[in-house]
């Protein structure tokens, strides 16, 4: 299931293997031009699901194809090797390969980051290209995951250099460093996680990443039924986008993120 190009008011929740999803994906309201975001649940089998996001760079006509295009391309991969069981294990590597092609060969000079967590059988392994996200919460609020943005603000707050409140308000907190659509893309693979009953797992482009902190973010992923937490989520980040407030992070931008929680 491909979510390319929405417009989403509402939060749409869906049954997935292992768990429930709920999905939000909308344009930037105060722009013209399509939403570059796109996002995609993918079931494998009883006990697996692919869940992904991307963010578009490059033009608003080109940052949509490649976000889409990259989406297609995972999603091809990984129905062809769940098909063919014995070659699951590189389909995600595979699907970034064929996505990396697809988007180059578009030829608008597009790209596109790329954030994919499988989930299977209760254990995460989260692999992505560029600053979309894959995080994982726990119930009491412990921070599980939390994936190393590809950016100089990014490796900065890696390194100490920079707190989360000085990367929001960064200059250069855009500029990106690996992308889908790259001669030079580079994967990064996560160690695997495994997930407690009342964690939640979120992936989330730098629409909602730069418009909250990660405290608030998970604070709301602890009030109540996973619908409930990413309706809220998604209204208060509109909000921030929408009216700047003293001492609060606010980035008018593309926004998807997809919330999980193991049943």
């Amino acid at each position: 299931m491909l979510f390319l190009n929405r417009d989403m008011d509402r939060v749409e929740l869906h049954g997935v293997p292992g768990g429930t999803a709920a999905v939000f994906s909308r344009g930037d309201v105060g722009r013209d031009g399509p939403n570059q975001d796109s996002a995609a649940i993918i079931p494998v089998n009883e006990q697996c699901v692919v869940l992904a996001v991307a963010d578009g760079v490059g033009g608003h006509p080109d940052g949509a194809s490649a976000s889409s295009v990259a989406l297609a391309a995972l999603r091809d991969a990984v129905g062809e090797a769940a098909a063919a069981s014995p070659g699951f294990r590189n389909a995600i590597l595979t699907g970034f390969e064929n996505a990396n092609r697809a988007v180059g060969e578009l030829g608008t000079g597009g790209g596109t980051t790329l954030a994919v967590a499988k989930v299977e059988a209760g254990r995460l392994r989260p692999v992505h290209v560029g600053d979309s996200a894959v995080a994982v919460f726990g119930q009491r609020g412990k921070r599980k995951l939390e994936t190393l943005s590809h950016s100089p603000v990014g490796y900065a707050v890696e390194a100490g250099l920079l707190d989360e409140n000085e990367a929001m308000h960064h200059e250069e907190r855009h500029i990106i460093s690996n992308i889908v659509g790259s001669d030079m893309m580079r994967i990064e693979i996560g160690s695997p996680v495994q997930l407690a009953a009342r964690d939640t797992v979120l992936l989330a482009t730098d629409g909602l990443l730069d418009n909250l902190f990660m405290d608030e973010i998970i604070d709301l992923t602890r009030a109540g039924p996973l619908e409930h937490c990413a309706q809220a989520m998604a209204d208060l980040c509109l909000a921030r986008m929408k009216d700047r407030l003293e001492g609060k992070p606010s980035k008018p931008d593309d926004l998807t993120f997809v919330l999980f929680r193991p049943s």
